[in-house]
């Protein structure tokens, strides 16, 4: 029996039969995979505290019929602390949201990880404006799951480009000033500067940027169009936090 050791983040779970519980895993060494957490349930069992969403821990699998069982599961930190706010619930489950959509199942993506765990770690000690960090993940969302953006080439005639005032949704970046707009939507030079800002900067660095509410609206329509035109399933779950923000 071949043991797999990775670290992974937990991000859904379901009961399963009486006392066990189906934990998605987004894992650092194996990509999404589905686990058997046995006795999960039980108020004694050591699966207790480290099978929630978000968790992210050390974990120990081994490989059933069809799907991993757990083994071992070592906590590094639980997130538990975004339960006790609406923003961070929401947005944590967001991400997790988007991890489990636009990936496939064993298709590992290190980078991907690690930018789930610092948007994670970034959100619970609140460095970063919440919805600037949202806007981030989705950019690296897409771009390690293969829809990466342009900001520095024409996506028509590939002539390089410093800033625009036109992106394309379809070919997913910037349109110069000699190419047909007939493909792009009109955005402000301020708008294009900052997605380009935040597709470039690392995570950590986003907490010197600021954004005013306009601005962010436009880049959360064009993100969120981007996302849903590409995947098979749209996210739901910053639906009803956006609806109870517009009332």
């Amino acid at each position: 029996m071949s043991l797999y050791k990775t670290r992974a983040v937990v991000i859904k779970t379901q009961e399963f039969k009486e006392a066990d519980k189906l934990v998605w895993l987004y894992t650092e060494k194996l990509g999404k995979i589905t686990a058997i957490a046995k006795g999960a349930k039980k108020n004694r069992s050591k699966y207790l505290s480290n099978t929630s969403p978000f968790c992210y821990g050390e974990y120990v699998l081994y490989k059933g019929k069809s799907l991993f069982n757990l083994s071992e599961a070592q906590l590094i930190d639980s997130f538990q602390d975004f339960l006790r706010d609406l923003d961070t619930l929401t947005y944590g489950s967001y991400f997790c949201e988007l991890i489990d959509i636009c990936t496939e199942e064993k298709e590992s993506s290190r980078e991907l990880f690690q930018e789930l765990v610092k948007s994670l770690f970034l959100m619970k000690n609140k460095v970063v404006d919440i919805e600037i960090l949202a806007r981030a993940f989705e950019m690296k969302v897409l771009k390690y799951t293969g829809y990466a953006l342009n900001f520095n080439h024409c996506v028509e005639c590939g002539r390089e480009i410093e800033t625009s005032n036109y992106i394309s949704l379809q070919s997913l970046g910037g349109i110069c000033n000699y190419c047909n707009k007939i493909n792009g939507i009109g955005v402000t030079y301020a708008t294009y500067n900052i997605l380009k800002y935040i597709y470039e900067a690392p995570l950590e660095k986003l907490y010197r940027l600021s954004i005013d509410t306009e601005t962010k609206k436009d880049i959360y329509k064009i993100l969120n169009t981007i996302i849903n035109q590409n995947y098979l399933k749209k996210p739901k779950s910053l639906q009803i936090l956006n609806y109870i923000k517009e009332e």
